[in-house]
C-alpha cells in the first residue's frame, strides 16, 4: 500500500475515534444537583432583646413602645433586657415611667426607669442635691426662654435703707446669690413639648441646689423684693463656681462687692458695708 494512502487511513481512523469520544460525552447526562433542603444555623448566635418601639419622652409611660429584637449575643450588653432571662418583661414594663428620654430602637435598661414606690421629681435628682421651687414671671425668667434642663444665675434685688434702722428705702441692691443652676421643671413641664417650641411662660421654676444652695434661696425669697432668673449660654455651663450668697445663712459679713442702684446712679460698696 503506498505511504500516502496509510496516512489518510491513520487520519481517519483517529478522527473517527474522537467524534466518537465527543458523541459519547454529549450523549452522557450531566450528574443531578443535590439540593440540601435542611435550614442551616445562622453564622450568628441571635437573642431576642427588649428595644423601643417609639419614642418615650422623659416621664411619659413606657406604655406599648416595646417589641422584642433579634441581636448578636456578642453585643448584647450588661443591663439589656432578654427574652431568654426575662421573658414576662415586656408586660410588666408597660406601665413603667421613663426617668430619662428615650428613643426608637434603644435596647431598655431598668436604671432608664422609675422605681415602683418612687416619685417622679425625687427619681431625677442626682445624689446629695434638693428641688425647690421659686415663682418666676415672663420679666423675671429671660422673657420665658428658660426650659428645663437649662442653666441660670439667680439675682436678687432688694431695697436699701441708710439709717440702718428700717426708715424709707434709700435704693436697691442687686446681687447674683447662686450661679449655673440647673432647671429641673418649669411648673409641671420637665421637657420642650412635642412641637419643640422654645417659650414657655410658668408661675414657678423648680431648681436642682444643694442643701447648701437652697438654703440660701430660702433666705433670700424671705428678704427680696424679686429673684431673677439669668440664662446662661450653653458654653458657660462648665464653670467652677466659687462665690456664692453663702453669707445669707452663714451668719458671716458679705463678700466682694454688691451694686447699689441709688437716685438713678450706679455704685459698688464692699461687703459688710
Amino acid at each position: 500500500m503506498a505511504p500516502s494512502r496509510v496516512i489518510i487511513l491513520g487520519v481517519a481512523v483517529v478522527t473517527a475515534i474522537g467524534a466518537g469520544y465527543v458523541a459519547k460525552r454529549m450523549s452522557t447526562p450531566p450528574p443531578p444537583v443535590v439540593i440540601d433542603n435542611r435550614a442551616s444555623e445562622p453564622a450568628i448566635r441571635l437573642e431576642e432583646v427588649l428595644v423601643l418601639d417609639g419614642d418615650v419622652p422623659m416621664g411619659a409611660v413606657v406604655g406599648d413602645q416595646l417589641a422584642w429584637q433579634s441581636w448578636p449575643s456578642d453585643n448584647i450588653a450588661d443591663g439589656f433586657i432578654t427574652r431568654e432571662s426575662d421573658p414576662t418583661a415586656l408586660d410588666e414594663l408597660q406601665g413603667a415611667i421613663a426617668r430619662v428620654p428615650m428613643y426608637e430602637g434603644e435596647p431598655l435598661r431598668r436604671f432608664k426607669l422609675i422605681g415602683e414606690g418612687q416619685s417622679f421629681m425625687s427619681s431625677i435628682l442626682p445624689a446629695g442635691k434638693r428641688a425647690v421651687a421659686t415663682r418666676i414671671a415672663a420679666d423675671t425668667s429671660a422673657g420665658g426662654f428658660i426650659l428645663p434642663n437649662d442653666f441660670v444665675d439667680v439675682i436678687m434685688t432688694r431695697r436699701s435703707t441708710t439709717d440702718g434702722g428700717g426708715g424709707a428705702a434709700d435704693g436697691f441692691v442687686t446681687e447674683t446669690i447662686l450661679k449655673n443652676i440647673r432647671v429641673l421643671a418649669i411648673d409641671q413641664a420637665i421637657q420642650e413639648d412635642e412641637e419643640g417650641r422654645r417659650v414657655r411662660v410658668g408661675d414657678t421654676a423648680t431648681l436642682e441646689l444643694t442643701p447648701q444652695q437652697a438654703e440660701i434661696i430660702t433666705v433670700a425669697q424671705q428678704m427680696a423684693d424679686r429673684l431673677t432668673l439669668a440664662l446662661r449660654a450653653v458654653v458657660d455651663t462648665q464653670e467652677v463656681v466659687e462665690d456664692e450668697g453663702d453669707y445669707l445663712v452663714s451668719g458671716q459679713g458679705r463678700r466682694g462687692t454688691v451694686r447699689m442702684i441709688k437716685s438713678g446712679e450706679v455704685s459698688e460698696v464692699g461687703a459688710g458695708k
